[in-house]
């Protein structure tokens, strides 16, 4: 039953494709119709894609920061990189990823909690993910939510949406071996019906606002450094920590204590932008399951790029509508062009910079 409300919801809302190419794109240019071939500007990082890219729905895909997990495959496509804690103080990472048909190997993937989702629909993705606990059991279920699982979607029950899809490989053991690849996607979403291009009554094209050129932070009085950002007190376990590369003008992260590669290209996962979202936060149980108030209007953070930093707000007004970040004048923050990492912290673990 979920599947037909799923594949309902999706056709209704799918964004048509005309004979002649024209698509509609969602970028900069609203709501007008350009050629598949277009460039636009990318939602996600402001540089040129192709129009035919801009339109199609990205993946939230569910990845470990376990060492024995190590290297992710695919993760380095992630235009917009979350990390987040989760029970037995482990962090676990959400990858926002639009260029992923041609994906040979993404993963490995793990299982999801509900304040994932609340920040996933921002993007109107595909979610990606090995199950689930029973916290998120209404809302992954709900019609809205096109979701990928490789067991019972919320652990306990549920079902498996484009379970087919995902396969183990034997140079990890279990639970560190679990993949799926573009063309497993591509064909579960033809199966469910789900949309590969974004939904224009769920989709908000308005997410970050980015700078025109360079934004060195320099005009802020109250500027930080920004050379490192060391996430040790947040995320205690993995010990992510930046550091900014003034040749590159890029930052480079750290996981365990050595650079964090994809395992695909075996490159370093860099980031013009690193944002730090403090987060209201509670623990649900005796299990340590926890819960992230991700829809708020007082929450606080850093943003730190070209080696400074300075404090910020956030608000999010519902789960469709994306996250704002605005200085302390009350500006809405213009964010470099290029890939940005949110690490949701939760209140009382403090960043630190230098």
């Amino acid at each position: 039953m979920k599947n037909l409300l799923k594949k309902t919801a999706a056709a209704a809302l799918a964004v048509s494709v005309c004979a002649s190419g024209v698509i509609l794109a969602p970028s900069l240019l609203g709501n007008d119709q350009v050629l598949a071939d277009e460039q636009v500007s990318s939602v996600y990082t402001n540089e040129p894609v192709p129009a035919s890219l801009a339109s199609q729905r990205p993946i939230a895909v569910m990845m470990p920061t376990d060492k024995k997990a190590q290297p992710s495959y695919g993760i380095g496509n992630a235009k917009v990189l979350y990390e987040i804690m989760e029970e037995g103080d482990i962090s676990r990472q959400m990858a926002i990823i639009d260029d992923w048909q041609g994906l040979g190997r993404i993963g490995n993937i793990r299982s999801c909690r509900d304040y994932y989702i609340s920040i996933a629909t921002e993007w109107d993705p595909i979610l990606v993910h090995f199950g689930g606990v029973f916290y998120m059991k209404d809302r992954i279920s709900a019609p809205d939510i096109n979701n990928l699982s490789g067991v019972s979607e919320y652990g306990t029950g549920g079902e498996r949406p484009g379970s087919g899809a995902f396969f183990r490989t034997s140079d990890r053991s279990a639970p560190h071996n679990a993949y799926i690849n573009g063309e497993g996607i591509t064909n579960a979403c033809a199966s469910l019906g789900y949309s590969l291009s974004v939904r224009p009554d769920h989709y908000n094209a308005s997410h970050f606002t980015f700078a025109q050129g360079v934004n060195t932070l320099e005009q802020y009085g109250n500027g930080v450094p920004g050379n490192v950002v060391d996430l040790s007190n947040i995320f205690p376990y993995t010990k992510s920590r930046f550091t900014y590369n003034p040749e590159t003008g890029l930052y480079q992260k750290d996981l365990h204590g050595k650079a964090q590669v994809d395992g695909l290209s075996g490159q370093q996962l860099t980031f013009s932008n690193v944002i730090i979202q403090n987060t209201k936060w509670s623990k649900r149980d005796a299990k340590g399951y926890l819960a992230f108030q991700t829809i708020d209007s007082t929450g606080d953070g850093y943003y730190f790029t070209k080696g400074r930093g300075i404090h910020i707000t956030w608000k999010k007004a519902s789960d469709y509508s994306p996250t704002k970040y605005y200085d302390d004048n009350g500006n809405e923050i213009q964010v470099n062009t290029g890939k940005t990492y949110i690490g949701v912290a939760q209140e009382g673990r403090a960043v630190m910079y230098s």
